[in-house]
């Protein structure tokens, strides 16, 4: 379990704070400077579109939020993030750089953007984000290196013709882009808390509405799972048509996918209500 933090309007006696920080007492006692998501990018020399992909993907990790919701870095953390990355911030813009689209991706991998919409659709490339363009169509985004990557390990895939597989699914119009990129996400959400009602929270968000009634029969649970869901993922519209394309996107759909975060997510409550009955941290008992 992670230490908690305690936000404090003031720092303590004696301790400089500057412009853009705020302050943190941890359990133990001991002041953490935070810092805001524009000048955590600007130490780290990446713009605040990379910084928030960097924590989506666990390179950087965020401290207690504003009360409003909005990130803090500690400065430990930052210390950690540039120790951690020679060369920086090239090195670590190059870890979230992302290309948008089939196009952009294919021109990467160094194929057609038939052939590479291909791959992505059959899943053998996950995407890491999403955008809802002005037709609000979903334009996939990619991290560059891990195309380059993918053109390294497979370059059998690069050419020739499609696995017999892969044609079955094309032929039934199937594709894997939203079930991969939801997977990707739930994984990356479940690997920065260790919060039994926040892992289940995570869980609980996948689900359609009657799937989640159906699992989460008390409704004081569902309020609980509520308040912890996470935000939408960085990049997720504000407009309401294009905010109503991407929430598609959120929830799983396939019967089996439905199955597998149904029973992932009773099985997270039932160590979930475990805790709160053993230790009365969260969640009802």
């Amino acid at each position: 379990m992670t230490q908690m933090t305690q936000m404090v309007t003031a720092p303590p006696k004696g301790m400089a704070v500057r412009e853009g920080e705020g302050a943190a007492v941890r359990a133990d006692g001991a002041v953490e400077v935070l810092v805001g998501s524009a000048l955590a990018a600007g130490e780290l020399g990446l713009t605040r579109g990379e910084l928030a992909r960097a924590v989506q993907l666990g390179i950087v990790r965020a401290g207690p939020p504003t009360a409003g919701g909005a990130a803090r870095f500690t400065r430990a953390e930052l210390a950690r993030v540039r120790e951690a990355a020679p060369g920086q911030p090239d090195a670590l813009r190059r870890q979230v750089e992302t290309v948008a689209g089939a196009q952009g991706a294919a021109e990467v991998l160094g194929v057609g953007p038939s052939r590479f919409t291909r791959l992505a659709r059959c899943g053998h490339l996950t995407p890491v984000g999403y955008r809802i363009n002005r037709y609000r169509a979903v334009v996939w985004l990619y991290l560059a290196a891990e195309l380059r990557e993918f053109a390294d390990r497979e370059p059998r895939m690069l050419r020739g013709t499609a696995p017999a597989e892969d044609r079955e699914l094309l032929a039934a119009k199937g594709d894997l882009r939203p079930r991969t990129w939801r997977g990707r996400h739930v994984g990356l959400l479940l690997r920065r808390t260790a919060d039994p009602w926040a892992r289940a929270a995570v869980l609980a968000c996948v689900l359609p509405e009657d799937e989640l009634r159906a699992a989460v029969p008390d409704p004081a649970e569902r309020i609980v799972l509520a308040a912890l869901a996470p935000p939408p993922p960085y990049g997720h519209p504000q407009v309401p048509a294009a905010a109503a394309v991407a929430e598609g996107l959120l929830r799983a759909g396939p019967p089996d996918e439905v199955h597998w975060y149904r029973t992932s997510l009773e099985f997270a409550l039932t160590g979930a209500r475990a805790q709160s009955k053993s230790t009365g941290e969260r969640g009802p008992t």
